[in-house]
């Protein structure tokens, strides 16, 4: 029995393949599956995704199999696919420019899902509709927890980084990363968000230095939340929200509130797997941006 389909997405036709091809074996989570949470989170997900250019990973064989990274929109893309192409300085592989895919509609989505882009990653600024890159428009402070630590430290860190951004006027919200840590997110402050990050991560590390370090040497992490302030780097994107995880489970990088956060004392309390988000987001709506 076939397990392609050809469907109507609005005013798209798209061919969908290996439906019932498992991408989670551990938790039997199929390709129709990855595709039906993408669409149907797609109301709360493509607000975060506009104007942003994608950066995919890719699991062709699911999530045990090989990976890979890719920012250039597939030459085999549907017509009506829209793409940007912007500048890529100091690119890894020489590349002058990337031409990027933009996920503005539901149809791109679900094409990208049939490609088995489990996750998607952007920046924190937008372009325009000529393709001018505009300053950020989000901060961000992506909190990495080195073993033992787990995000429960992460949460402890996070409210200690709100209460600094309130200080500074400056509303604050969080999400889980979907793998082992969490961020925290807010309007960009400061036209140079990288530097304010900066600042903000050092002056933590320097008040609570049994538990932050603003420093990536993995030898001084161990038992402590790192706050990764260079994810504000123009060149470097982070998970989305909303957006799956290739772990064992199909988790989901998922917006959460301060009470979740300050309630948080166990690890598996921030752990949430596609349905239940579709659950949180049925009930509670979109909690990412303030």
């Amino acid at each position: 029995m076939s397990s392609d389909a050809t469907v109507r997405v609005e005013d798209r036709v798209l061919k969908l393949t290996n439906l019932d091809k498992v991408l989670y074996p551990e938790f039997g989570f199929t390709k129709g599956e990855v595709i039906d949470y993408y669409t149907r989170i797609s109301p709360v997900l493509l607000p975060h995704l506009r104007d942003r250019p994608v950066t995919l990973k890719r699991y062709p064989n699911g999530v045990d199999g090989k990976w890979f990274f890719e920012k250039n929109a597939s030459e085999h893309r549907p017509e009506w696919v829209r793409t940007m192409r912007l500048e890529s300085p100091g690119s890894s592989r020489g590349n002058e420019t990337v031409n990027y895919v933009m996920v503005d509609e539901l149809a791109t989505l679900v094409w990208l899902a049939n490609l088995a882009a489990l996750e998607l990653h952007v920046p924190q600024w937008t372009v325009g509709p000529r393709g001018g890159k505009r300053d950020p428009d989000l901060l961000v402070f992506d909190l990495d927890p080195g073993a033992p630590a787990t995000v429960v430290e992460c949460c402890r860190v996070a409210e200690r980084v709100r209460m600094v951004l309130d200080d500074d006027g400056v509303d604050a919200w969080a999400k889980t990363s979907g793998n082992k840590g969490m961020q925290v997110y807010a309007y960009a402050p400061a036209k140079d968000t990288s530097e304010y990050a900066k600042a903000v991560a050092q002056r933590l590390a320097k008040e609570m230095p049994n538990l932050v370090v603003a420093t990536m040497a993995k030898a001084a992490r161990t038992g402590k939340v790192l706050i990764d302030w260079s994810q504000n780097n123009p060149a470097k994107t982070t998970v989305a929200p909303y957006s799956l995880r290739a772990r064992e489970r199909p988790t989901v990088s998922t917006p959460i509130t301060w009470d979740e956060v300050e309630d948080c004392q166990v690890p598996e309390e921030l752990v949430f797997t596609a349905d239940e988000v579709l659950e949180r987001v049925e009930s509670a709506g979109d909690l990412f941006g303030g």
